[in-house]
């Protein structure tokens, strides 16, 4: 396929300055975001509030139910106490700027995950960390948790939402396509996991497709998909974006 710098002026609206250079579009008024505020995030299943010490024995009792599997990919865990789980997310807090929220179904700790990453300059923050129990997993609760805190992000003017995972990790890739992430590639030798190669793959959705997911998700969180037991009529995958 041949490049040239129109092939990408339809979609993108690049502009030319003076010298016959493209450069982007403008936009109007930017001056950065702010760090994302520390609030309730409520939705129809379940509610996120920030990370306190309070809520570590519940994460503790809910990751004890898990058989180890769910660390693979982490770098952090299995944990032995409520404490240990209170002082690692207290640690990535202080020491690598995790803004960590915390997941409860029935009031109860179910999970955490954190914004992280930011670049508030140009607008840009990931979801990282994403630690979900054996009582989360692949349930309503973990889609519309997700849905929240992306709906957070864009909802106080970022621009670029992010999304990392180890390569190999093929349900976090998954789960990122089917949120309605879009694919942008790997980044190789990225970093040392556990003693082992990391290649990192890069999963984003901008503010320009973000009202088409957002519809994507809403549509399928709709109480009237779901029946008396719960169970989805329509697979989230099967709503197209």
């Amino acid at each position: 396929m041949s490049l040239t710098y129109d092939t990408f002026s339809p979609s993108l609206g690049i502009r030319k300055d003076a010298f016959g250079n493209p450069i982007g579009k403008t936009i109007d008024g930017w001056q950065g975001c702010a760090r994302l505020p520390d609030t309730e995030l409520v939705g129809r299943t379940c509610r996120l509030e920030p990370y306190d010490s309070v809520h570590a024995e519940g994460l503790y009792s809910a990751y004890a139910e898990d058989d180890g599997r769910m660390w693979s990919y982490l770098p952090y865990g299995p944990f032995d106490s409520a404490q240990a789980v209170n002082d690692s997310v207290q640690d990535w807090q202080k020491n690598k700027g995790l803004h960590t929220f915390v997941i409860l179904k029935d009031e109860t700790p179910v999970g955490h995950a954190s914004f992280m990453r930011y670049d508030l300059a140009h607008g840009s923050v990931e979801v990282g960390g994403v630690t979900f129990s054996p009582a989360l997993q692949r349930s309503t609760i973990a889609t519309e948790a997700m849905y929240l805190m992306m709906k957070h992000a864009f909802d106080h003017g970022y621009r670029r939402y992010e999304w990392k995972c180890n390569q190999l990790n093929l349900p976090s890739s998954l789960a990122a396509l089917r949120l309605g992430f879009s694919f942008e590639g790997v980044f190789r030798n990225a970093q040392v996991a556990r003693e082992g190669r990391r290649d990192t793959a890069w999963y984003s959705v901008i503010i320009e497709e973000w009202p088409q997911v957002r519809a994507r998700l809403e549509a399928w969180l709709d109480p009237g998909n779901f029946d008396e037991n719960g169970r989805q009529r329509s697979a989230l995958s099967a709503i197209p974006l």
